[in-house]
């Protein structure tokens, strides 16, 4: 019963964060608030975060018990995958993407400007977004393959890497939306989630 209302947390916290960055509420929430959504992503953010950080809690209190581990020569494997995969994550959010655009703080710092920007130019496919459209959500699928398991992880990690698969299909219609041909373009040219597999 514990794993089943796990889960189900777990759903809803997917859910949740989906729906408040879908197409259609912050399309309304552009319409209502204005200029002042700039400081929506923040909230957004934030939310995300701390929500996150009462979840991960709640699973950690269902069980204790390790399952699965990695015995040599795969705990070696692991080790390597799961630091390459931290590495992965941080060199993509720090050095391929706007970090400060991903926490709000440039839009609040754009309050008010109006910008025109060719979305074409403002793709970017050098670095790691030259081997994988998306190699935080890679990183993160990684990552999540290589922990010692208990079941609540178990659980867990079923609808995290479910979630991350799900959300970059639905993430790629938004870009599709936002970037136009260039983004398909680069569809044709760049994997999805798996290096080398075009």
């Amino acid at each position: 019963m514990n794993y089943l209302i796990l889960s189900l947390v777990w759903v809803g916290y997917c859910a949740l964060h989906s729906f408040l960055i879908s197409i259609s509420l912050t399309n309304y929430l552009t319409r209502v608030l204005k200029n002042y959504y700039a400081f929506y992503r923040l909230f957004y953010v934030l939310f995300s975060l701390i929500l996150l950080v009462v979840v991960i809690n709640y699973s950690n209190d269902i069980d204790k018990e390790i399952i699965i581990t990695y015995a040599p020569p795969w705990s070696i494997i692991r080790y390597v995958i799961m630091y390459g995969s931290l590495l992965m994550f941080f060199w993509a959010f720090f050095f391929n993407y706007d970090s400060l655009s991903f926490f709000g703080i440039r839009q609040i710092l754009n309050f008010g400007k109006v910008k025109n920007i060719n979305p074409s130019e403002a793709l970017k496919k050098n670095g790691l977004l030259g081997i994988t459209r998306h190699p935080m959500y890679l990183a993160l699928i990684l990552y999540l393959l290589c922990q010692n398991f208990r079941m609540a992880d178990i659980v867990a990690n079923i609808i995290l890497i479910s979630y991350v698969i799900i959300g970059t299909i639905l993430e790629e219609k938004k870009l599709v939306l936002e970037f136009g041909d260039a983004y398909v373009k680069y569809q044709q040219e760049v994997p999805m989630l798996i290096p080398f597999t075009k």
